[in-house]
């Protein structure tokens, strides 16, 4: 099984993985934003080509390769269960990150964690990031770019706890035959 929990910077979803990860037996936090610092480090910016040349490290083309080929082989050799949390609104990244995913195991579940601008602003502000920095230049073009349809399931978060987060993905995933919610205390 393979879980993304996708969303804007501040949307919630490290602490969404967080929290769900000890309630799902075999699994493991796969965040695929390591693997972007690990390529912004290795390839200097006068080895990439002029499109990957930005401030963004998912513009670098390795990096969805990277995380595709990556989460196989975790998955391969650890036969765990990948929860992965990571902001992806770019359309051509989404596409081929959740088709590969979802090559690799057809048990797929996609959240989009969803919020007001001002919500992710205050959360920005909250967790200690600098007011006008690059979380907060994404935060329009993700809140819209999240609005798609492709972006579903959409939780909703601007007045939700992360405890109510939780909740919400593990009882869609009873609906859709896991048996997850049994085990915990909400």
């Amino acid at each position: 099984m393979i879980i993304m929990i996708n969303g804007a910077f501040g949307s919630g979803k490290t602490s969404a993985a967080e929290a769900l990860q000890p309630l799902i037996a075999n699994s493991m936090i796969y965040d695929p934003e390591e693997i972007g610092y690990m390529l912004r480090k290795l390839l200097p910016e006068n080895c990439r080509e002029e499109r990957e040349r930005t401030d963004d490290f998912q513009d670098i083309d390795l990096w969805k390769i990277l995380t595709v080929k990556t989460a196989k082989e975790v998955k391969q050799k650890y036969n765990k269960h990948l929860i992965v949390p990571m902001t992806i609104y770019k359309e051509e990244n989404f596409n081929y990150i959740y088709n590969g995913l979802k090559e690799i195991d057809q048990d797929i579940h996609h959240f989009c964690l969803t919020a007001t601008e001002e919500t992710i602003y205050h959360r920005l502000a909250k967790r200690g990031d600098e007011y006008g920095g690059w979380q907060y230049q994404q935060a329009p073009k993700c809140v819209e770019a999240f609005k798609d349809e492709q972006f579903q399931t959409h939780i909703i978060t601007d007045h939700l706890e992360t405890r109510e987060i939780i909740e919400i993905i593990l009882k869609k995933m009873n609906r859709r035959g896991w048996n997850l919610i049994d085990d915990c205390d909400f």
